[in-house]
C-alpha cells in the first residue's frame, strides 16, 4: 500500500493517497498505529468480551452487549450495506484492512497490551459498525425511561417534570453558525464543542484525508472510516450537536418458558416464539466456570433486562406486580439494518451545503442537529437521523408489549431550523427537534451564546474561544434567590451569604466564591435527597448495573435542582429551612481559600486504570460547570470531579480553511508517554486552539513503507529498544531529564537518521536525496574511521538527536581555519517536531534549520553534547560549522557562548566511499569554561 503520511507539530495525521480506497486503508492503518489499545477495547466492547482481559469490573457492560445483541446488529448492518451500497461497503473493508495491517505495530507501542496479556485480534468488515453502535447505544439515554417509571410509580405522573432534563439537562454540546453578514471576512464561521464523557484516549481523532476526489479535515471517531461529525472540505463545513431526540423504546414483555424455548405475548394475544440461547463470558482472574448470560429476542427487540420466570410459572400481569419484568429494547438499527454509513462517503465528497443536506438524508443515529455553511454563502440548519412515529407514551416510560397501540408506524420527516439575524445556535435546547424528544437541555447555554454573539457586529474565527470558555452560570439564580430571602442568620452564614450575593456567577477555576456556591449547592442537594418524599426513590429495582447511573437519586436531585427550587409546591418540603441548613453547614466546613479548581478536577475514564494511584497523571482543576457554555459537568452533592467536558473544540472558517482552529483534551496519539499523548492539554485548559495546517510543505513526512523501521523503533512503543545498548555518556539536566549518548548503529539506526536527514530543514547535511540504505552506508563508512564518530542521543527511551564528532585536521574544515591542539569538531541534528521522546515537545536542528518549538530544548541537548566533548573527550575547544544562512542556528550557538567567525566555503569532496557537496558555512568556536554549557551533572 502506498500513501503519504504527514504530521503537524501536534502529531495530527495528514494522509494523502491516490484513490478513495487507498485513503481508507491508510486511515485504518495509521489509526491502528496511533490508537491500537483504544481500537481493540472498542472491538471487544461490541462483542461483549472485555472482561476477559479487564476483569470482573467490565462484566456489566459485557452482559449488556451480549443481551442487546450488538455484534449481531453490526453484522446485519454490514450485510445490508453490502447489498444497498457496495461502494461504501468496499470503502469500509479497505479501512478494516488498514486497521489489520497496523494493529501489530500499534500493539507493540501500547503498554496496555503487555500489562493485560491481550494480543491484538483481527477486525472484520462489520467491526466499524459495531464500534459506532457500541459508542452510541446508550447515547440517547433510553435508561432514563426506567427512572421516569420509578418516579411515576412512587410520586405520580406529575412528578416527572420536576426531574426533567429541561432544567438542568444531561448534555452539554454547543454549536453556532455566524453567517458572512456577521463576520469580518464576509464568509461564515462555524464553531462549537461536543461535550461527552472524557476518555483517555479521546473519543475524537483529529485527522486530514486527501485524495484526488477530496481533501477533508475534521474530527473522526477512531474505528470508523471517514469524518462524520465535524469537518471542513475547503468549500463547505459542518458540525453537529445531539438533538436530544427520543428514538429508542423499552417494552415490558410477558415471557414464559416452554419445554423447548421461550415465548412472548404479542399485542394480538398470541404467544409467539422468542429465540433464546445462552452465551459464556470469560472473566480474567475469575476462578471456576465463565459467566453465563441468556440472550432472548422478541418481536420488539432484544431483552436487555430481566428473564422469563421458571417453566410452569405464570408471568406477572404488569409492572405493578413485577417492576423488574423483562424489558426489550427497540431501536432503529436493529429494525432497519441501517446505521447510516451510507452518509459517510457523500459527506467527504461534499462541495456545497446541498451536498451535505443530501448526505445527511442517509443518516440514521445518533439523531443530531446539523449546521453547515459553504463558500458561496449557503447555510443549513436541520435535524439528521431516524425517529420512529409511535404513541407518546413510548417516549416517556416502558410500555406493555402485549397491549396494542405501541407499535412503530413510520418515520418522522426531517425538521429544518431557521437562522435568526445571521445566527444559528444549538446547545441541546428545544429547537427544530422539539417534537422528536421528551427532555431537552435548559436554554441557559443557548441563550448565553446568542447574547455573546450579539455583543459585537463582526466576528472572526480567532474570536471564538471567548465563547467556548464562558463560565457564567445562569442556573445559579434560584438558589441565590433563596439565599437572598433568608433572615436572622448568625454572623458566619450571613457573611457567606453576602459573599455569594455579590458573586459574579462565574465558575472560574481560581474563584473562591464559585467554590463556596458549589459547596452550598452540594449540601442542599444532599438534604433534599434525604427528604422522606424522595427517599422512596433511593432504592430502585435491581436493574443490571450498567443502568444504575440513570437511577441514582442524588445525581437526579443535583441535576434537577433548578426545578426543585422553583416548583410551586414540593410535597410540603420546607425549602427555605433546607437552604438555611446548607448555608450554615458550609459556613463551618468550607476551607479557607479553597477555589473551584481545587475540587473541580478533570476525571477522565480509562479502560485500564493505573495499577497504583500514584501512577495516574495529576489531572488539572477546571473552570465551568454543567450549565455554563464551558460545560464541565460534575455531580452536585456527590462529587465536584468533572467526568464530562468538551471532547473537542473547533472553529471552521469558510474564508480561509487555514485560519480554522481545533483542540482535543489530551492529544492525537493514544500511546501513554508519546509526546503527542497529552500535549494539547495545556491549550485545552486555557481555551487555546491549535492551528489547522493545510500547507503540506509545513508538515513533517513519515516513512510509511515499513512496519519494522518507523518512528516506533526505540521509542515508547518499543520499550527497552535502547536500554540494552551501552552509553558513552549519560547526563541529567535539571528540569529536563536524563540523556544518554549511544554509539550509532549504521544498521539499526539508519531508518531514524534517514527520516531526519531527508527533511528540507536538514538540506545542509547533504543527504536529502539518499535512500535509507545509502544513509546506512555513509555511517557504516564513518564507523571504519578513527577520526569521525556518530552518536545517537536518547531520552526517555526514544532518539532525540544525532551528534557527530570529528578531528578537524582530518576534515575539510581544516582548510578554512588554523586548527589548534585540543580542537574537536561537532555536527548536531536534533529530532524534528513530532518525533521526540515523551514530554520533550519539539526540537530543532543546530546545523540545518529551525524545526522546534519548546524553549530550552536545544540548550539542554547542547549542554549534553558540549559536556561530553569537554569532560569525557577532554577537549579544549569545540568547532561547529552551521549553514551561514541559518540565522536561527547561528543565534543558538551565540547564545551558548560560541564565538562566530566569518563565512567560509567548505570545499566539495568526491571520493569512492563518500561525496560531500560544497557548502557555505560559518565557523563557531567554544572554549572549555566559556558560557554556561556544563550545568548538568555528568556521570
Amino acid at each position: 500500500m502506498t500513501f503519504d503520511l504527514y504530521r503537524d507539530a501536534h502529531g495530527i495525521p495528514h494522509l494523502r493517497a491516490g484513490d478513495v480506497l487507498g485513503l481508507a486503508r491508510a486511515q485504518g492503518r495509521v489509526t491502528a498505529r496511533d490508537r491500537a489499545w483504544q481500537l481493540e477495547v472498542e472491538r471487544h466492547r461490541v462483542r461483549g468480551t472485555t472482561a476477559a482481559f479487564l476483569g470482573r469490573e467490565a462484566l456489566p457492560w459485557d452482559r449488556f452487549a451480549r443481551r442487546a445483541r450488538l455484534e449481531d446488529t453490526a453484522r446485519r448492518c454490514h450485510a445490508a450495506l453490502e447489498e444497498r451500497d457496495p461502494e461504501t461497503a468496499a470503502w469500509v473493508r479497505a479501512y478494516v484492512e488498514g486497521v489489520n495491517e497496523g494493529l501489530a505495530a500499534g500493539a507493540r507501542r501500547a503498554p496496555e497490551f503487555a500489562r493485560t496479556g491481550l494480543a491484538p485480534g483481527r477486525w472484520e468488515p462489520w467491526t466499524p459498525f459495531g464500534v459506532w453502535l457500541g459508542t452510541h447505544i446508550l447515547f440517547a439515554g433510553f435508561p432514563a425511561k426506567l427512572w421516569r417509571e420509578e418516579v411515576v410509580r412512587h410520586l405520580g405522573p406529575g412528578a416527572v417534570g420536576l426531574f426533567a432534563a429541561d432544567g438542568p439537562g444531561t448534555a452539554g454540546s454547543n454549536g453556532w453558525l455566524v453567517t458572512g453578514a456577521r463576520t469580518a471576512t464576509g464568509q461564515a464561521v462555524i464553531a462549537g464543542d461536543p461535550h461527552r464523557f472524557i476518555e483517555e484516549p479521546g473519543v475524537y481523532q483529529q485527522i486530514r484525508l486527501a485524495c484526488p476526489e477530496f481533501d477533508v479535515l475534521g474530527l473522526a471517531v477512531p474505528g470508523v472510516p471517514g469524518i462524520a461529525h465535524f469537518a471542513h472540505t475547503g468549500t463547505v463545513a459542518w458540525a453537529i450537536t445531539n438533538a436530544m431526540a427520543d428514538y429508542q423504546d423499552l417494552y415490558r414483555e410477558r415471557l414464559r418458558r416452554i419445554p423447548d424455548g421461550v415465548e412472548a405475548l404479542d399485542p394480538d394475544g398470541t404467544w409467539r416464539p422468542a429465540p433464546a440461547h445462552t452465551e459464556s463470558i470469560e472473566v480474567a482472574g475469575a476462578e471456576g466456570r465463565p459467566e453465563e448470560v441468556e440472550v432472548i429476542e422478541t418481536a420488539r427487540g432484544p431483552v436487555v433486562i430481566g428473564s422469563p420466570p421458571p417453566h410452569g410459572t405464570t408471568p406477572a400481569a404488569g409492572p405493578e406486580a413485577d417492576p423488574c419484568a423483562p424489558l426489550a429494547l427497540r431501536h432503529p438499527p436493529r429494525v432497519t439494518g441501517d446505521l447510516g454509513f451510507g452518509a459517510l462517503l457523500p459527506l467527504l465528497r461534499a462541495r456545497r451545503v446541498a451536498d451535505v443536506d443530501r448526505a445527511f438524508d442517509r443518516w440514521a443515529e445518533p439523531v443530531n442537529v446539523v449546521l453547515a455553511a459553504d463558500t458561496e454563502g449557503g447555510t443549513l440548519h436541520r435535524v439528521a437521523g431516524r425517529v420512529p412515529v409511535r404513541a407518546a407514551a413510548n417516549r416517556v416510560r416502558p410500555v406493555p408489549a402485549w397491549e396494542p397501540g405501541h407499535e412503530w408506524t413510520g418515520w418522522h420527516e426531517t425538521p429544518y431550523g431557521d437562522l435568526d439575524d445571521g445566527l444559528a445556535v444549538m446547545a441541546n435546547q428545544r429547537g427544530p427537534a422539539a417534537r422528536l424528544g421528551t427532555e431537552f437541555a435548559p436554554p441557559h447555554r443557548a441563550d448565553r451564546i446568542r447574547a455573546l454573539l450579539g455583543g459585537r457586529p463582526r466576528w472572526r474565527a480567532a474570536d471564538m474561544p471567548e465563547i467556548h470558555t464562558d463560565t457564567h452560570l445562569a442556573s445559579a439564580a434560584p438558589l441565590l434567590d433563596h439565599l437572598a430571602a433568608l433572615d436572622g442568620l448568625a454572623p458566619a452564614p450571613a457573611a457567606l451569604r453576602e459573599r455569594l450575593l455579590r458573586w459574579d456567577r462565574r465558575m472560574a477555576a481560581d474563584s473562591t466564591d464559585a467554590a463556596a456556591y458549589a459547596a452550598v449547592r452540594g449540601a442542599l442537594v444532599r438534604r433534599l435527597a434525604a427528604e422522606p418524599a424522595f427517599a422512596v426513590l433511593a432504592d430502585p429495582p435491581a436493574y443490571p448495573e450498567v443502568f444504575q447511573p440513570w437511577l441514582a437519586l442524588l445525581p437526579r436531585v443535583g441535576l434537577a435542582l433548578e426545578h426543585l427550587l422553583t416548583a410551586p409546591d414540593l410535597y410540603g418540603i420546607d425549602r427555605p429551612a433546607l437552604v438555611r441548613a446548607a448555608l450554615e453547614e458550609t459556613a463551618v466546613t468550607l476551607g479557607e481559600g479553597v477555589t473551584w479548581g481545587d475540587t473541580h478536577l478533570l476525571a477522565p475514564w480509562r479502560a485500564l486504570p493505573p495499577e497504583a494511584p500514584g501512577e495516574a497523571p495529576q489531572e488539572p482543576g477546571l473552570s465551568g460547570d454543567h450549565d455554563c457554555v464551558l460545560s464541565t459537568s460534575s455531580v452536585p452533592g456527590l462529587t465536584d470531579l468533572a467526568s464530562r467536558a468538551s471532547a473537542a473544540r473547533y472553529v471552521w472558517d469558510l474564508a480561509r480553511r487555514e485560519d480554522s482552529r481545533w483542540v482535543v483534551p489530551f492529544g492525537a496519539c493514544g500511546v501513554p508517554g508519546d509526546p503527542h499523548h497529552r500535549d494539547q492539554l495545556p491549550l485545552w485548559l486555557t481555551g487555546g486552539l491549535a492551528p489547522v495546517v493545510t500547507d503540506w510543505t509545513l508538515l513533517t513526512e513519515e516513512d510509511t513503507m515499513s512496519e519494522e523501521r518507523p518512528r516506533d523503533a526505540g521509542r515508547p512503543d518499543a520499550p527497552g529498544a535502547y536500554a540494552g545498548r551501552p552509553a558513552v555518556h549519560e547526563q541529567r539536566i535539571d528540569g529536563f531529564g536524563t540523556v544518554r549518548l549511544l554509539r550509532l548503529d549504521p544498521v539499526a539506526d539508519a531508518g531514524t537518521v534517514h527520516r531526519w536527514v531527508r527533511e528540507e530543514r536538514a538540506v545542509f547535511w547533504g543527504m536529502n536525496g539518499l535512500t535509507e540504505e545509502q544513509v546506512g552506508e555513509v555511517y557504516a563508512h564513518l564507523d571504519t574511521l578513527d577520526t569521525h564518530h556518530a552518536f545517537l542521543a536518547v531520552k526517555d527511551g526514544g532518539p532525540v538527536g544525532l551528534l557527530q564528532t570529528y578531528e578537524p585536521e582530518a576534515d575539510r574544515v581544516s582548510e578554512c581555519y588554523a586548527v589548534e591542539p585540543g580542537d574537536i569538531g561537532i555536527h548536531v541534528l536534533l529530532a524534528p517536531p513530532g518525533e521526540t521522546a515523551p514530554g520533550t515537545g519539539g526540537a530543532e536542528t543546530a546545523g540545518a534549520g529551525p524545526g522546534g518549538r519548546r524553549p530550552g530544548w536545544s540548550r539542554a541537548l547542547m549542554s549534553v553534547f558540549t559536556t561530553y566533548a569537554f569532560t569525557v573527550l577532554d577537549r579544549a575547544r569545540i568547532v561547529v560549522d552551521p549553514d551561514a544562512r541559518n540565522a536561527r542556528a547561528l543565534a543558538r550557538f551565540t547564545a551558548e557562548g560560541f564565538v562566530l567567525g566569518p563565512p567560509v566555503t567548505l570545499p566539495e569532496i568526491d571520493l569512492p566511499d563518500v561525496y560531500l557537496p560544497e557548502k557555505r558555512a560559518r565557523l563557531g568556536f567554544l572554549r572549555a569554561g566559556a558560557g554556561e554549557v556544563t550545568d548538568g551533572r555528568a556521570r
